[in-house]
């Protein structure tokens, strides 16, 4: 319900706090109060249109904040916290109008969009008037509120379901249809791309292994060469080693004569003679590790230039062959079985339709049984709102061939406001009073499912006597007692019903020579002396207030 309502320098209300209670509460007051100010300030805080001219002369900006205490699973609160927006404690909604016409939303001070402020405002707070073209007057949740009234929610969620099988069903068949087509049109490229690619065997990852080999096998080919050079150098036919031997012989032989002289070099060339021993060792060691086999790079090379010439041909990464390969793989599979699996996909969408339109139609034969039940409870509460010639009627189009969520029928309320004119869509054919009282007699009978838990009536009793306006007044308290309801009223009717009574009225701001509006709560006597007031009008009457305290009296009893 909402709790509080607080206005900051929109059009002539420069600052405003009104506290609200459970119940039935009116607002009454001069035309040109500033009644029309204030529901523009609401609605504003609700996600409504914003307009710079609503800020108050002189200033950059206005606000208008709105507080409301509602169940921790109530919709709004849901759609507040799909938004990412704290829901803790009660919901303040926030909108600042600045004068060139910008505007700023928050939800529990956290900033969001309009359209998230506006859904949120919906869920909360319902607005009815004369000219309202939303709410009950918006056709398009006409099929809603019957499924509320007739309690079919879990039929309604069973057909959503249903058609999101069908949905699926019909997606799964389509797809198949048009695979099977494209994979006809290139079979035979298929099969012979399949037959390439099994002989090849492509593995993921592979490219990078053949690579890695090959460069190996490449540098090991370098080393090896070069390996051989040093051998040949240090073995082969250009080896120092026989010259060196020789000489060694020589000097030896020479040793006795001069030793002295003799043994060093013996020495040198010895150390010499050993190290190109373990020089040729090393090398001979280091060719054995290094073995390399010519043929194994060449068939690295072929596996590795083969599986590019693939990749370039199907214009694929190597790496991707594989899974190509399966692709390529189940398109003639598919094709090879595509009748196949057509008829079984045809069979499955025809069984997911089957299911729809038998769920769909037991929701339509409930909706048919709940729209008779509405129409004979809205039909009961015209007669005392000077209705009592027109009708009421829940005007249900069913088509078999529709496969919508919310099922085969367009739903719509209609009337027929004189016996013998042709019923048609209740917004049409009704007058602005007479379109307000069916509201009025619907939200009645509607207000215990899933009404919004504030309803604001703007005025609905205008244009009504005496006898009209006490039965709107005693169906707004009805309908108070079910559901928070605020009325715009100049009824003294209507007020005289009120739990909580508000008066509007435009006061000279001191020190200035401009005008403010400003609303207060009355207490028993002034209630009782706006209520003459409105009786009477301008001048008072001692009649006027005996018949207001009357008029109070009565609502009590």
């Amino acid at each position: 319900m909402l709790v509080q309502l607080a206005i900051r320098d929109i059009v002539l209300i420069d600052k405003l706090e009104l506290n609200f209670r459970e119940g039935l509460s009116v607002l009454t007051g001069e035309t040109g109060a500033g009644k029309s100010i204030l529901l523009d300030a609401f609605t504003l805080a609700l996600g409504g249109r914003g307009d710079g001219r609503l800020v108050r002369q002189g200033e950059a900006q206005g606000q208008v904040t709105a507080v409301f205490d509602v169940p921790a699973d109530h919709p709004a609160r849901t759609l507040a916290a799909a938004a990412d927006i704290d829901t803790e404690g009660d919901l303040i909604l926030r909108r600042i109008q600045v004068a060139d016409g910008r505007t700023r939303a928050f939800v529990n001070d956290q900033p969001v969009g309009v359209q998230v402020l506006r859904a949120i405002g919906a869920a909360l707070v319902e607005i009815h008037g004369q000219h309202d073209d939303r709410a009950l007057s918006d056709s398009t949740t006409h099929r809603a509120i019957l499924d509320a009234f007739g309690g079919l929610g879990s039929r309604q969620a069973a057909v959503a379901d249903g058609a999101r099988r069908v949905r699926q069903a019909r997606t799964a068949l389509a797809e198949h249809r048009a695979r099977v087509e494209a994979a006809r049109k290139e079979v035979d490229f298929l099969r012979h791309a399949v037959e390439e690619l099994a002989a090849l065997d492509p593995k993921p990852g592979e490219e990078t292994e053949l690579a890695e080999r090959r460069t190996a096998m490449q540098q090991g080919e370098k080393v090896a060469r070069e390996l051989n050079e040093a051998l040949d150098a240090v073995a082969g036919q250009g080896s120092p080693t026989a010259h060196l031997s020789a000489a060694l012989r020589k000097l030896e032989r020479r040793a006795a004569q001069a030793p002295g002289l003799v043994e060093p070099s013996i020495n040198a060339l010895d150390n010499a003679l050993v190290a190109l021993d373990e020089a040729r060792t090393s090398l001979e060691d280091a060719l054995q590790a290094a073995e390399f086999d010519p043929r194994e790079l060449e068939r690295v090379e072929e596996r590795l230039f083969g599986l590019r010439a693939a990749g370039r041909k199907y214009n694929v990464a190597v790496d991707d062959l594989a899974a190509l390969r399966q692709r390529y793989e189940g398109d003639v599979a598919v094709i090879d079985a595509g009748e196949e699996a057509l008829g079984r996909l045809e069979a499955d969408l025809a069984t997911a339709d089957a299911a729809y339109l038998e769920k769909a139609q037991s929701l339509s034969k409930g909706r048919r049984k709940a729209a008779a039940a509405l129409d004979k409870a809205v039909q009961a509460e015209l007669p005392p709102l000077k209705l009592e010639r027109a009708r009421f009627i829940t005007e249900i189009v069913t088509d078999p061939e529709a496969r919508d969520p919310a099922g085969l029928d367009r739903v719509e309320f209609w009337a027929q406001t004189n016996p013998g004119t042709r019923p048609g869509p209740m917004m049409k054919v009704a007058s602005g009073g007479e379109l307000s009282r069916f509201m009025l007699a619907l939200k009645v009978v509607l207000a215990d499912k899933g009404s919004a838990p504030t309803l604001i009536f703007d005025e609905i009793d205008t244009g009504v006597g005496g006898a009209v306006a006490d039965a709107i007044g005693a169906r707004l308290a009805r309908l108070s007692a079910r559901v928070q309801t605020v009325a715009v009223t100049h009824a003294p009717q209507v007020a005289a019903r009120a739990s909580t009574h508000f008066l509007i009225a435009k006061e000279a701001v001191k020190g200035s020579d401009r005008v403010a509006t400003r609303v207060k709560p009355l207490a028993a006597m002034p209630r009782q002396e706006e209520i003459a007031r409105m009786l009477a009008g301008a001048t008072v009457t001692e009649e006027a207030r005996a018949a207001a305290a009357r008029l109070l009296q009565a609502a009590e009893a």
